[in-house]
């Protein structure tokens, strides 16, 4: 088992509240965590899997009973969104007896599970999202390179062939487009249209989303196309980056950049088969980008927002971090040993006002150049710099 640096916070957490939400994709080690949480409570603790019918059903009959047994303990309950009507009743529970850890629960991001526990549990709740796993979480034996080309989720990471990472993905991939999309949101599609958009997607990785273009290519509407990306990024598995707006009197780029958000599901997409195709793919310097904004955002303080910037007049960047409504670094990302700054990044930089500039280049650096611009490689960026900003 790979180490997740959240078990901390979240042991922390569950000595304040007495509800504790987990959310994350399917597959991204879940469960696994709750399991790992409970070995150091000190409380009784019992298990609930809403996917198992003999689980689900023992809540159906009478959950008040079944739960008011447990009233001192700690219950796990797995995967909630099956029956968002507990909300009402854990919150009736928690009020009758208001201790830490009564209840940690796991779900897949589903609109229900959010709207239940916002309404129900307000003050009485802390969430946390699971990301998959992140470079600064890798154990010695697994590499940038292999992490990069595989992604996060814990099964393909440490699968031991390509061959049987990629029949993973493709298992993952149909089972989200023909069983827990529709299952999660309540909602029907043609499955061949949501795999062609997901295609699409991976194929405009980093670049700026047009839903009217997308939805044309798809034979649907750009509203339609807006509701399916609600979906895949309600589910975690997109991430669209919004732009910075600043009123300095520039015109600024106003739709938001496309990601993929794991760049092993990015690969099986583009049909990259291992990392050597990788590096020879068109679309090699997007997934760079891609996986470098993901892993500093994954490793961010919750504090930190995360934007692109660019205008009209030909100043871009790849990242703005921004504390309230100040710019605290611009973040130039380039899948090169020496990276050139272009110098749309300098006049980003010029419009932006940020003190903290840096490159985030492939290979291992870290020094500031003539220009004050600190190029540096991801993982000393995330260890040494992105905690300070």
């Amino acid at each position: 088992m790979i180490n997740r640096e959240i078990i901390t916070t979240i042991n922390k957490y569950l000595k304040e509240f007495p509800v504790i939400v987990i959310l994350g994709p399917r597959q991204v080690g879940k469960t696994t965590l709750v399991k790992e949480i409970t070995k150091s409570l000190k409380k009784k603790t019992h298990y609930l899997d809403l996917e198992k019918n003999s689980d689900f059903n023992t809540l159906s009959r009478d959950a008040e009973e079944y739960l008011t047994n447990y009233i001192d303990d700690c219950v796990l309950i797995d995967e909630v969104q099956r029956m968002p009507k507990l909300f009402p009743l854990l919150r009736a529970l928690v009020d009758e007896k208001r201790k830490p850890a009564r209840f940690i629960i796991t779900g897949s991001a589903s609109p229900d599970l959010l709207k239940g526990a916002s309404e129900s549990l307000a003050g009485r709740v802390y969430y946390f999202n699971l990301h998959p796993i992140a470079l600064r979480e890798l154990p010695a034996t697994i590499s940038l390179k292999r992490h990069w080309f595989r992604g996060g989720f814990p099964k393909p990471l440490t699968l031991k062939d390509n061959e049987m990472v990629f029949g993973w993905l493709d298992a993952f991939v149909t089972t989200y487009i023909e069983r827990d999309l529709p299952f999660l949101f309540d909602v029907r599609f043609s499955p061949i249209v949501m795999r062609k958009l997901w295609g699409m997607l991976a194929h405009l990785q980093g670049s700026i989303l047009n839903s009217e273009n997308l939805g044309s290519s798809l034979e649907l509407s750009g509203t339609t196309v807006k509701r399916y990306l609600d979906y895949l990024e309600a589910a975690f598995l997109i991430r669209r980056l919004p732009p910075y707006f600043v009123n300095n009197g520039k015109r600024i780029l106003k739709a938001p950049k496309i990601y993929i958000n794991d760049s092993g599901i990015l690969h099986y997409l583009l049909r990259i088969h291992n990392d050597k195709e990788l590096l020879n793919h068109p679309s090699v310097g997007a997934s760079w980008e891609g996986y470098v904004i993901s892993q500093i955002i994954y490793s961010a303080p919750n504090r930190i927002d995360a934007y692109y910037y660019r205008t009209h007049a030909g100043a871009e960047c790849d990242l703005v971090l921004v504390h309230g409504n100040t710019v605290k670094a611009c973040v130039e990302i380039k899948l090169s040993k020496a990276p050139v700054v272009s110098k749309g990044y300098y006049n980003s930089i010029e419009d932006l006002g940020s003190k903290l500039n840096f490159v985030i280049c492939s290979g291992t650096a870290d020094f500031i150049n003539k220009n004050k611009i600190i190029v540096v490689d991801l993982l000393t960026f995330i260890t040494k710099y992105l905690p300070k900003i």
